[in-house]
């Protein structure tokens, strides 16, 4: 009879074990939450993680740039990209193109870049957080300041990106003539894809920040509004005030 009773308080003994090392349905509920908790608090600094990496390997992009930028100036008696806007067109149908566009001045560096550049293939051309150029500009997302190829003359005579350029010579400028190389923008993101804004108008508006490669070589990202009024009053790199002699921006 006492191993009988062994036997019953053994399996008594069993059965609570189970139990006690098992979870209940609050139990399970309260682990969920805390995980849901944890997750809600971890989020964020992942995103914000992915951007900023992003933002970093833009502004990889651009450095890639300049050094196709000097290979360029090697190969071609120490001048920047030039030609008259807007450029030939391939069909008579297409849109007007101008050279400062990403569009426009990618076929003058895509030979020092290396490989087939294309819209499918673009390279450093295409920011990693730029969702519009693969859709309207063949993935190009930076931008050519024609300052670099009209004289700071006839930049001072311009009020707009577009405005008698179609009347205007041409002319390249050397890079030994830029005056401050550290503060004036070569090339840069068109769209401010690091901290997006409705009705971003590019360097036609004071909205956003973006990554700027320097005529020196260093890229800087920038607030619009640290950046200096242009010739038709918005922070344009384009229109800098005395073309290639002026300042975009100088700490």
């Amino acid at each position: 009879m006492q191993k009988a009773g062994y036997l019953i308080l053994d399996a008594r003994y069993s059965k609570s074990s189970i139990k006690e090392n098992g979870f209940t349905i609050v139990e399970l509920l309260v682990v969920i939450a805390i995980i849901a908790a944890v997750t809600a608090i971890l989020l964020p600094g992942l995103g914000k993680a992915r951007a900023m990496a992003r933002r970093v390997s833009c502004g990889s992009n651009l450095h890639q740039i300049d050094l196709a930028m000097h290979s360029y100036l090697s190969s071609n008696d120490d001048k920047y990209p030039c030609a008259q806007d807007p450029l030939p067109k391939k069909q008579p149908t297409d849109p007007n193109i101008w050279l400062w566009m990403g569009r426009g001045w990618k076929g003058f560096i895509a030979p020092h870049l290396g490989g087939n550049i294309n819209a499918k293939n673009p390279s450093v051309l295409l920011c990693p957080s730029d969702k519009i150029a693969p859709v309207k500009w063949e993935s190009t997302s930076y931008s050519y300041s024609l300052a670099f190829y009209h004289s700071p003359e006839d930049i001072d005579s311009l009020n707009s990106a577009y405005s008698d350029l179609t009347v205007l010579r041409p002319v390249a400028q050397k890079s030994v003539n830029v005056a401050k190389p550290a503060g004036k923008i070569l090339v840069g993101e068109w769209l401010s894809n690091h901290r997006v804004e409705e009705m971003d108008s590019g360097w036609w508006c004071w909205m956003g920040s973006r990554n700027f490669l320097f005529a020196d070589g260093h890229v800087r990202f920038l607030d619009s509004n640290d950046i200096n009024p242009a010739r038709d009053g918005f922070p344009n790199p384009n229109l800098t005030i005395h073309g290639i002699r002026g300042i975009d921006w100088l700490q």
